[in-house]
Formats: structure tokens, C-alpha cells, sequence
């Protein structure tokens, strides 16, 4: 069975993407990362693709901060679709998606969100959940809607909450969860068990 090709958006370090490469270098994850691509010029995902030898392209969008017009999406699109990506992988990507990328990859748009959605969607959930004083927390790897972290749920990690944790601690532990499931999630898309 052919690899399964994935393009990720991100606008961060890259730590989910590197979760997903090492994955498929010790054997657990058969897919292809064919294109990385950031709204930040000087993300670190953008190096950790170079250094794999992966494609990768800054999404340049001059008018909006939390989205992209409608022609720069539709360039996103372009891309993913020229390097013939079947799953796009939002890896810390900052920014709502709209349809014109939904509309081209129907239910083969995944996130993770550092909370167990329903609860906590937005930014820095891990400070929320803290704010909130839950005991429990974690992470949920779901299919993007047009939504704020509302899509149909795939799969969740549960983390505890510990007396004395900082918000920092709390993210670190999420953080390791996530890149144990967000390669679970995308290597049941390479094995065809999800759509």
C-alpha cells in the first residue's frame, strides 16, 4: 500500500510535527510529509522541514491575523494540491481555517488541541484548565470545521492535574500526550481505518 501523503500547516516550533517524523522513521506511522507550510517566516517547523528535506512555503497574508483572506487560502490550497497531499495535518497552525481549504479536503483536515474538547477551546488551554481548577485535563486530536475547536472529536488523551503545577508544567505534560496520539490519529488515516 502506497504512503499516505500529508501537508501540515503550523506556526510554531514544529514539536507535533516532530512527534509525526519520528513516528515514521522508527516504523509506527506510514505516511509521507510532501509540503510544510507557516504563516510565520521564521517558524521552527519550517526548519525541521528543511532539515528532513520536506518541501515547505511561507503563507505570506498582509490583511488578517487570526484567519487568511480567501485568495491566500486558496493559494494554500494550490500547493497542498500540486504536492498531491490526501491529509493536512494542523501542527500549532494559529489561525481559523474557512472553506476554501474545508471545501477542498472534506473530513481530511485534523487538529490537536491541548484541552478534552468540548471544554477549553481557544488559546493556551492549558492555562484555562488551570484558571478553571479542574483535576483532569488533556488532549483531543479532532477533524477542523469552520468552528473555534468545534469539529466531530477522533481521539482524546486524558492528563492530571497536579497539586502545584504551573501552567507551564501542566502544558509540558499535555505536550507529551499529544505526541504520543496526534501519530496514532494520522496512521489510522495511512491504514485506511479512518476516511
Amino acid at each position: 500500500m502506497r504512503r499516505l501523503k500529508i501537508g501540515v500547516l503550523g506556526s510554531g516550533k514544529g514539536s507535533n510535527f516532530c512527534a509525526i517524523l519520528g513516528a515514521i522513521a522508527d516504523g509506527r506511522l506510514d505516511a509521507e510529509p510532501v509540503i510544510v507550510m507557516s504563516d510565520v517566516a521564521g517558524a521552527g517547523i519550517l526548519d525541521l522541514a528543511r532539515g528532513a528535506g520536506i518541501a515547505c512555503e511561507v503563507i505570506r497574508e498582509p490583511k488578517f491575523r487570526t484567519k487568511l483572506s480567501p485568495t491566500v487560502e486558496a493559494g494554500v490550497v494550490e500547493s497542498l494540491r500540486a504536492a498531491w497531499v490526501e491529509l493536512v495535518v494542523l501542527a500549532g497552525y494559529m489561525r481559523m481555517v474557512k472553506q476554501p481549504l474545508l471545501d477542498a479536503f472534506p473530513r481530511r483536515v485534523i487538529n490537536i488541541h491541548p484541552a478534552l474538547l468540548p471544554e477549553f477551546p481557544g488559546l493556551e488551554a492549558w492555562r484555562q484548565a488551570l484558571e478553571a481548577g479542574v483535576t483532569k485535563t488533556g488532549c483531543t486530536v479532532h477533524f477542523v470545521d469552520a468552528g473555534m475547536d468545534t469539529g466531530e472529536v477522533i481521539a482524546q488523551a486524558e492528563v492530571p492535574v497536579l497539586a502545584g503545577d504551573s501552567a507551564e508544567s501542566l502544558h509540558a505534560r499535555i505536550q507529551v500526550a499529544e505526541h504520543r496520539i496526534y501519530p496514532e490519529v494520522v496512521a489510522r488515516f495511512a491504514s485506511r481505518e479512518l476516511p
